[in-house]
């Protein structure tokens, strides 16, 4: 898979979950002990699982778009996975930090989030970072035996493909 594949895959679903997140049918309401917020517009927990409110779903709406964006070329894509590697980084960080895991009583970043965008960013330092094999590089790899030019053989050339068959032929 090449990173122009993995900004299409993470774009979906990161606008996918962005516009998941606006749906009030989505969303469970947000335990008495989850850490308070001062947008609670369509706050709650997406599937029961990820808190989001508004400005969440918004960023995600926003890096789902960027990243179909760089799998078109309108944007480039390694610099697609390593801006997300740097950004959901720093917010998983931030969520293991109690006073950081609302960036300020604006997003929730706390719970599975963490665990999600700390795999983002892993996934994403992957493709962001890591050589692309091009077709000068593969110039010293031997060819594929159908592209060799090789005298063909006196047994295939007559039909005998096994030597076997030689000797019971007479020949």
């Amino acid at each position: 898979m090449n990173t122009a594949t993995f900004a299409l895959i993470f774009g979906i679903a990161y606008l996918g979950a962005g516009l998941l997140g606006l749906i009030p049918a989505a969303l469970m309401p947000p335990p008495a002990d989850a850490p308070p917020t001062h947008f609670t517009l369509l706050y709650g927990y997406l599937l029961g699982l990820f808190p989001v409110n508004i400005l969440h779903s918004a960023v995600h709406i926003a890096i789902g778009a960027w990243g179909l964006m760089a799998w078109r070329g309108m944007a480039s894509a390694k610099v697609f996975a390593r801006s997300l590697t740097l950004f959901y980084g720093a917010l998983a960080v931030m969520g293991l930090i109690p006073g950081m895991n609302t960036l300020f009583g604006m997003l929730p970043m706390y719970g599975h989030d963490v665990w999600l965008h700390a795999g983002t960013a892993v996934v994403a330092a992957y493709f962001g970072w890591r050589s692309e094999v091009s077709a000068e590089r593969r110039e010293g790899v031997a060819p594929d035996r159908r592209e060799r030019m090789l005298p063909v053989g006196r047994e295939r050339r007559f039909g005998l493909a096994d030597r076997r068959q030689e000797a019971y032929s007479g020949v």
